[in-house]
């Protein structure tokens, strides 16, 4: 969310201009297209993780302004919370050893923001929700004091005109009951507890089409195996409460809406597409401009002078509808090029993991796209959707249809059908055989074992109740357990309860 934005109130008229920008800018990409103009030089892959911080206590800790200032580095900025940062690592080559030295690379990053957080009295953490936030903590005024934060939530406020509600029934813990949150929020800082991993692919113009729909394929088994947070303000929820919780903290429409369909702006999609314009045309037509500042550009006064126009109020737009994988369309040193931004995963639960993550999806989703007869040809994208969200809420415990296969668990659909795939699909890639076995050993490893990031957190917390401790406790005791655990870099199938 790197947009500059002016703290001023939007006109009638604001909108209006901004649409038929958007329509220059529409008609200005249709026509990159068709002509060419984008690089594609090689392959490339980037990452963004968002970050917790919590104090000795494990309770959220409010400084992320005071930590970013310590830690002094371009590759760490703001998010929507005080209580979060992100970590942006520059995009690199898929082959040879890249994810190897990409994994060190995290590693080192994240060893050094977390010696500087000490200074501020707060320690990093990689978690999908952090278990220990409460309603205190979701106020408006914990969110980062920065423009672009601020007039997003007035926005989606005004849009939706009464208060966002938080409404989601949980998987039972063990044995016991089916817990559900009911919550009330004045603005959109419940979003802030949303921390995810962000995997960028770039992509040729004509070979757009085939990762997005091979990555919504993915995206059902991706979130099963991945899952990272399975609690939210006291309660047991989904394996991945992320997806209910990022679609209800910025909805934008009120029930009456809801009821007749209206599109969410957190969104799964409807169709399978033929080209990266089905989405940004789609942004344009179903959703109204949520920051409507338009610039001075003419995106198609741009390319009849032979530049290559930045098309901000698309990207502006496109910035402000949060599908799970995102179309994006961006410019290096005035080179356009277009990217897949899988949004899918939560953060965590350690360094290995996050990267394993990383190259199972990138190698499946290279696979799929190389088949003879694409997947996507012999499933409803209904199936696709289904899948997601059957995989969000009960993590190795789902039911996903594949082709071929029908209704299979996530474990085995990974040993059986992706693995193998996604170990074609990275050497393809030209990534490097040791790095394939380490990564891939991972995910291989951890859906024989069935436990993942949410898997053990539930567990934990179980166990610590079973022997008398309150929900509270119990969750701040699981989450220094968690801290140490994933400090000390160990995957998380080999995670032993507390």
């Amino acid at each position: 969310m790197g947009w500059h934005v002016t703290d001023r109130a939007f006109k009638p008229i604001d909108r209006q201009r901004y649409r038929n920008k958007m329509q220059r800018g529409l008609d200005a990409l249709a026509r990159m297209l068709n002509d060419g103009n984008f690089s594609f030089p090689h392959q490339q892959m980037g990452l963004e993780m968002e970050l917790c911080l919590v104090d000795e206590h494990m309770e959220p800790s409010m400084t992320n302004l005071v930590v970013l200032e310590k830690i002094s580095e371009p590759i760490f900025t703001t998010e929507l919370g005080q209580q979060n940062i992100e970590l942006n690592v520059e995009p690199r080559v898929l082959a040879g050893d890249s994810a190897l030295h990409l994994e060190e690379r995290i590693r080192a990053a994240l060893e050094r923001a977390d010696d500087s957080a000490k200074d501020a009295g707060a320690k990093v953490v990689m978690i999908g929700t952090l278990p220990t936030l409460r309603n205190l903590h979701l106020d408006p005024s914990s969110l980062t004091g920065m423009s672009r934060y601020s007039v997003l939530n007035e926005q989606i406020i005004l849009a939706r005109g009464e208060e966002m509600l938080l409404d989601m029934e949980g998987v039972p813990l063990g044995d016991g009951p089916v817990e559900r949150l009911r919550s009330y929020a004045d603005s959109i800082a419940p979003e802030s507890a949303c921390t995810s991993v962000q995997l960028h692919l770039q992509v040729a113009p004509e070979d757009f089409a085939a990762h997005w729909n091979a990555a919504q394929c993915l995206a059902g088994v991706q979130v099963a195996i991945g899952a990272n947070s399975p609690f939210l303000l006291g309660k047991a929820l989904w394996h991945e409460t992320r997806v209910p919780l990022f679609l209800q903290a910025t909805d934008t429409r009120p029930m009456e809406l809801r009821n007749q369909g209206v599109r969410p702006r957190v969104w799964f999609g409807e169709r399978w597409i033929t080209s990266i314009f089905d989405l940004f045309e789609e942004n344009v037509r179903y959703f109204p401009a949520l920051l409507p500042e338009p610039e001075d550009e003419d995106p198609v006064a741009a390319l009849d002078a032979g530049r290559a126009p930045r098309l901000n109020e698309l990207r502006m737009h496109n910035g402000t509808i949060w599908r799970w994988n995102r179309p994006v369309y961006d410019l290096v040193d005035g080179v356009p090029h277009l990217r897949v931004e899988n949004r899918v995963l939560p953060a965590g639960p350690s360094v290995v993991d996050t990267v394993a993550n990383a190259a199972f999806f990138y190698g499946a989703q290279r696979a799929l796209t190389e088949q003879d007869r694409p997947l996507w040809t012999q499933m409803s994208f209904a199936a696709a959707e289904e899948n997601f969200f059957s995989g969000a809420r009960n993590g190795f415990d789902a039911h996903l249809y594949w082709p071929s296969l029908g209704w299979v668990t996530p474990d085995e659909l990974v040993l059986r059908k992706l693995l193998p795939m996604a170990h074609e699909g990275l050497a393809n890639c030209g990534v490097s055989e040791a790095a394939r076995d380490h990564l891939l050993g991972v995910i291989e490893q951890r859906c024989k074992a069935k436990q993942n990031g949410a898997t053990w957190q539930r567990n934990a917390v179980a166990a610590l109740e079973s022997r008398g401790l309150d929900r509270t406790t119990a969750l701040s005791t699981m989450l220094s357990h968690y801290v140490h655990l994933a400090d000390d870099g160990a995957p998380v199938h080999t995670w032993p309860l507390p």
